[in-house]
C-alpha cells in the first residue's frame, strides 16, 4: 500500500522532486486519497511498468520526467515530460518505462 503524504496548503510543490527513482523498481507515494479521487506519484526505472489491468474510473497520467509507453485498449501511446494521457474507465491499460520516468496519476472516482 503506498504511503500517503500530506500536501501543504497554499504552497508550491515540486512533484518530480517529491519522489526518487529506485534501481529496478517502481516507487509510489499517495498524495491524496478521497472518496471522489486520488493523486499518486510514481517513479519507474527503465523497463519497469504495470501489467495490463482496468479500473472502473477514468484516470489521467501526467508525465513529470522521462518517457513511458502506455497501451490503452491495445493501442500504444508514448508520452514524455509535460504530456498528459487519459485512460478511460473500463478499458484495459498497461504501461512500461522506455526511460526512467515519473508520473502523477489522477484517478477520478465520481462523475
Amino acid at each position: 500500500m503506498p504511503r500517503q503524504e500530506q500536501l501543504a496548503a497554499a504552497q508550491a510543490v515540486d512533484l518530480a522532486g517529491s519522489i526518487d527513482y529506485a534501481p529496478g523498481s517502481v516507487v509510489s507515494k499517495t498524495l491524496v486519497d478521497k472518496k471522489v479521487g486520488t493523486l499518486t506519484l510514481f517513479s519507474f526505472d527503465a523497463g519497469q511498468g504495470l501489467s495490463e489491468h482496468s479500473a472502473p474510473f477514468d484516470a489521467l497520467v501526467q508525465v513529470l520526467d522521462g518517457e513511458v509507453e502506455i497501451i490503452i485498449g491495445g493501442k500504444p501511446v508514448r508520452a514524455t515530460a509535460g504530456q498528459i494521457v487519459r485512460m478511460p474507465a473500463n478499458v484495459p491499460h498497461a504501461l512500461r518505462g522506455i526511460k526512467p520516468f515519473k508520473m502523477l496519476l489522477t484517478m477520478i472516482r465520481s462523475e
